[in-house]
């Protein structure tokens, strides 16, 4: 079990190093562009994600001092296991069909902080730091209740796989944005005569 959880641990440190090398230099007028009314800019897409990862926060805090309880959701069979694997395969970036974020974890629209992409890193050594501190414990095991709906549980082990897969499709997302032909330049520096 805990060959996985190290593998996620390294995705998700991945995933974090990755935000810094690519959007880490943006301007906050670069992170806050948007390539259409309907589309997210490079900060929605990270604001989704810190909004989205901190409802798991307590939850795994929970898991780590025992004081976890048990919904009548999460006490049913085959419930976890359906609702895991639906997520994780309607999460993954080859997906291409466009989902619809609940409205609780719908980025902000106005103004993001320049510090966007330093939260989220910040926010995901938080999250690592916890995966690794359960990596003992027998997570397929352990049935939460998604941060996203109260009837929706799967395992443990498979918060940490969507929480890996749904970062680097919005990760794919804000790389796409800095891609788009509008996408604001940085000044050019003027060469010494």
């Amino acid at each position: 079990m805990s060959g996985e959880v190290d593998s996620l641990v390294s995705q998700a440190d991945a995933i974090a190093q990755d935000a810094e090398q690519v959007f880490g230099s943006l301007s906050k007028e670069q992170l806050n562009w948007k390539p259409g009314a309907e589309r997210w800019s490079v900060a929605q897409c990270f604001d989704h994600l810190l909004t989205t990862n901190s409802g798991y926060l307590p939850i795994i805090d929970d898991v780590l001092k025992g004081q976890k309880k048990s919904s009548v959701w999460q006490k049913l069979p085959f419930f976890p296991g359906i609702w895991g694997k639906l997520l994780i395969k309607s999460l993954d970036p080859a997906q291409t069909r466009k989902m619809k974020a609940p409205k609780r974890f719908q980025p902000a629209q106005s103004d993001l902080s320049g510090s966007i992409i330093h939260d989220f890193v910040t926010q995901q050594r938080q999250l690592i730091e916890k995966m690794k501190a359960t990596e003992k414990l027998d997570l397929e095991r352990i049935v939460i209740t998604s941060p996203a709906a109260s009837l929706v549980t799967y395992s443990l082990m498979d918060a940490y796989r969507i929480i890996v897969v749904h970062e680097r499709r919005h990760f794919q997302q804000a790389q796409r944005v800095t891609e788009e032909s509008g996408f604001p330049q940085p000044p050019q520096e003027k060469a010494n005569s």
